[in-house]
């Protein structure tokens, strides 16, 4: 699957130069996450030596909005958590039973309001060969655990998206991503998004479309 490499290239996306690269980029764009509510993992991981992003359903037997939804890792920020890297972790470590090392994150996407206005931070991280580590899910927060390969991300045939209309005329478009074991959409779906966007920047054409408003007259 490696190609000649290059930040184009789905097979490299892994290697120690798109880390730089990555890391460099999401330095750059300053993202601090100290106001944000609640923060996610997005768990960048190989299976079989293919990159892949690993996903979560959530347990039907949670209570609130977000019961059934694919999802990452992650949840409200505690008090005693010192930024977004560390709500990332410790969510992950309650919902997954793995401790992800403060040395695997790559850094922090922009921070994003979820359907309901809470703000949510998504922290990238590294988690390596699937196959090295012991998942072990809470069945109170988790029902499931699946991957996608970055490949089938990136086909055309897999990505859609869905127009919304609001009562006030507020139109917009979010991407959705389809034919894996689950439909991949809302904020989870956005934040995949842009995590293709940054590991390999000119292969993905982006599906979000939310016009500015118009204030007030």
């Amino acid at each position: 699957m490696a190609g000649p490499g290059g930040a184009g290239d789905a097979g490299d996306v892994l290697s120690g130069g798109s880390e730089r690269r990555c890391r460099a980029r999401l330095a750059a764009g300053g993202a601090g996450g100290a106001a944000a509510a609640a923060a996610v993992l997005v768990p960048l991981c190989s299976v079989r030596g293919r990159p892949a992003l690993l996903f979560t359903l959530r347990s039907r037997r949670l209570a609130g909005p977000h019961s059934g939804d694919v999802s990452f890792p992650g949840g409200r920020r505690d008090p005693a958590d010192g930024d977004a890297v560390a709500t990332a972790l410790r969510e992950t470590r309650e919902e997954l039973g793995v401790a992800v090392a403060a040395t695997s994150v790559w850094g922090q996407l922009r921070t994003l309001p979820d359907r309901h206005g809470m703000t949510v931070a998504p922290v990238v991280a590294n988690l390596g060969p699937l196959e090295a580590l012991t998942l072990n899910p809470n069945p109170d927060e988790v029902e499931e655990v699946f991957t996608l390969p970055l490949t089938r991300l990136l086909r055309e045939e897999n990505q859609g998206y869905t127009h919304f209309r609001t009562a006030s005329g507020y139109r917009y478009t979010l991407p959705v991503f389809l034919n894996g074991p689950h439909k991949v959409w809302g904020l989870t779906a956005i934040i995949t998004e842009l995590t293709l966007e940054l590991l390999v920047p000119g292969r993905y054409r982006r599906k979000t479309h939310v016009p500015p408003q118009k204030a007030p007259g």
